[in-house]
């Protein structure tokens, strides 16, 4: 599901100018509370039309909520996509009696949001170094390894010690060349679990290899 490249000046409950706006807001022409109630019922019947439908009217404001908690766009897209992956798994979970599907909708996106800003801040306290520029390196390398991996017992062996979830992830994001989100919505796992499996699973490869070389 591809998500937008421009926030408030596409939102449809127009120009919002704080949170409060985003929050409280109401969207012009908003189909029937009766639509959307279905639109759930079916997404529970596992109709991914269904689950399209309900993304593409909500996706924008769920976007922009994201955005105005985390202040970063790409992990208010991360956000966005685990929002809606929730959908898709909680869908039978929606009671009409707690309020609307919006209202539904956008307490996850905020809840998802604030979990992921403490989760960031949390990183930095403890780290308030940058990122190890190794990482993409061994993302490279790992990537170049994986794809010579019938040419050696060394690479095989090393798949072999890492756990099935980070093995698949990686098998799944290397071998059939897609995203992260990609990756996420082809084994229906969030996007924060599968990037935590991919890494772990390149050090764990690196490690291996490396000492595999020396020896």
């Amino acid at each position: 599901m591809p998500l937008p490249e421009r926030t408030e000046q596409e939102m449809p409950v127009g120009t919002a100018k704080t949170l409060g706006d985003v929050l409280y807001a109401k969207p012009r022409n908003l189909p029937p509370e009766k639509e959307w109630t279905e639109l759930v019922h079916r997404i529970t019947a596992r109709d991914q039309r269904a689950l399209h439908a309900l993304y593409e009217r909500t996706h924008r404001i769920v976007f922009t909520l994201a955005v105005r908690i985390t202040n970063n766009r790409e992990t208010a897209e991360e956000v966005t996509v685990d929002v809606f992956h929730d959908v898709w798994r909680r869908a039978a979970t929606y009671d009409a009696a707690n309020g609307t599907v919006l209202g539904w909708i956008m307490n996850q996106a905020r809840s998802r949001a604030i979990d992921r800003l403490r989760y960031e801040q949390r990183k930095k306290r403890v780290n308030d170094q940058p990122e190890d520029p190794v990482v993409d390196v061994l993302r490279d390398d790992a990537h170049e390894a994986l794809a010579q991996r019938q040419e050696g017992n060394a690479l095989r062996n090393a798949l072999e010690a890492l756990t099935p979830p980070e093995r698949e992830a990686i098998e799944t994001a290397f071998f059939s060349g897609l995203t992260h989100v990609e990756v996420a919505a082809r084994l229906n796992q969030p996007l924060g679990t599968v990037k935590t499996r991919i890494r772990s699973g390149l050090g764990k490869l690196r490690d291996i290899l490396a000492g595999s070389t020396k020896s």
